[in-house]
């Protein structure tokens, strides 16, 4: 075999088309009956591909400052022209996100793996990676277990989140028994649990817009949504890495007013009208008016803008849409090859970095795809 692509995500099918381009022969092999299901999962509520912002402003938004070469290499724009290339025209938002004019991902999947194959890629489903029999790759498949030996590898099988979809971080031990420094993991843009009262109950679905999220110094404003199990959706994700890390989280439920017109406002109600009203009046929607109840009954007025947050803690690993941790910075060359073991490359969640929703996360599995692929075809 010449060039092994290990998993068929975003990351694994970009590193296979960059090791075609160069002319190698490649075997693409996908654990699940078929490819790229995170992504095709990511695109059932619109795919957002990128953010449209300048290379260093987006460069910024990423752990790893290491990763910015790779980012220049195929950042926002280079993602566009990719996909526009694939037949799938863009537009961008108000907010800066990038989208196919589709929406989905499975048209834009459909055309990268048609012209994939166009380009000799071999797709094998159903070729779950083992570990290592001596220096050979050792696959379970349909037909029974097999060895193979290629001259270069790209290793491409995600993180440790979501499992059900391919993710399930089975490879850990076997590459750092071969010598590979592995960061732990942890979740990233992941919800909080919190043990509600009764009384929330009703609130379970809605969603809370406008309000500022504080955390570690930064401050997002941004939607999220209560639900049975806790505080989900973009704007606790945004902050999600520093409470995970240990922040304080802190909602300003009325950002667009100071703490003296909040004052000026309730003087000009009507004495005696109940708590909920008065928060109702302020402008507050019924969730975020029960927030404020769940958290500070006592003193709900004085909390509008500073109403701290009680959680119990980030949710589980598997259900977080991202992870930070992976193979480590010092175990990887320029070119992404795994310096305990030449010849192997690796790409996408595979590696120690993380970055919020909103384009960051696609964009640096293409990237870094992309980037390990053109150095692995380098490999005679």
């Amino acid at each position: 075999m010449d060039a092994l692509v290990i998993g068929a995500g975003p990351a694994g099918l970009m590193a296979a088309e960059a090791l075609a381009d160069a002319g190698r022969r490649v075997v693409l092999a996908e654990a699940k009956p078929s490819p790229a299901r995170k992504f095709l999962m990511a695109g059932k509520s619109g795919l957002n591909l990128t953010k449209d912002e300048a290379p260093a402003d987006f460069a910024r938004h990423y752990s790893a400052g290491w990763l910015a070469p790779i980012l220049r290499g195929f950042g926002p724009a280079d993602v566009m022209e990719w996909s526009r290339a694939l037949g799938q025209e863009v537009f961008t938002g108000s907010s800066g996100r990038v989208f196919p004019v589709a929406m989905k991902g499975s048209p834009l999947l459909r055309a990268w793996l048609a012209r994939l194959a166009g380009k000799g890629v071999e797709l094998r489903p159903r070729w779950r990676w083992t570990g290592w029999q001596g220096e050979a790759f050792a696959f379970d498949m349909s037909g029974g277990p097999r060895l193979v030996s290629p001259i270069v590898t790209v290793l491409a099988m995600g993180g440790a989140s979501w499992s059900r979809l391919g993710s399930d971080g089975a490879w850990v031990p076997w590459v750092a028994a071969r010598g590979v420094g592995i960061a732990p993991w942890k979740p990233a843009n992941m919800g909080l649990s919190v043990t509600w009262s009764p009384h929330m109950a009703r609130h379970f679905g809605q969603p809370v817009k406008g309000a500022a999220l504080i955390a570690g110094g930064r401050r997002e404003r941004g939607e999220f949504v209560i639900s049975a199990r806790g505080l989900e959706g973009g704007g606790i994700y945004a902050v999600s890495a520093a409470v995970r890390d240990g922040a304080g989280l802190v909602l300003d439920l009325l950002p667009d007013l100071t703490g003296e017109e909040i004052a000026a406002r309730l003087a000009r109600m009507r004495p005696g009208e109940s708590l909920v009203n008065r928060l109702r009046k302020l402008g507050l929607s019924p969730a975020a008016a029960g927030l404020a109840m769940e958290w500070a009954r006592e003193a709900p007025f004085a909390s509008l803008k500073h109403l701290t947050v009680r959680h119990d803690g980030p949710r589980p690993l598997d259900e977080a849409i991202s992870v930070a941790g992976g193979i480590t910075r010092a175990s990887l060359t320029e070119g992404l090859e795994l310096r305990a073991l030449p010849g192997v490359f690796a790409c996408g969640e595979m590696l120690d970095w993380e970055a919020p929703t909103g384009g960051y996360l696609l964009t640096g599995c293409l990237a870094t795809g992309l980037w390990a692929g053109q150095a692995a075809a380098l490999v005679a």
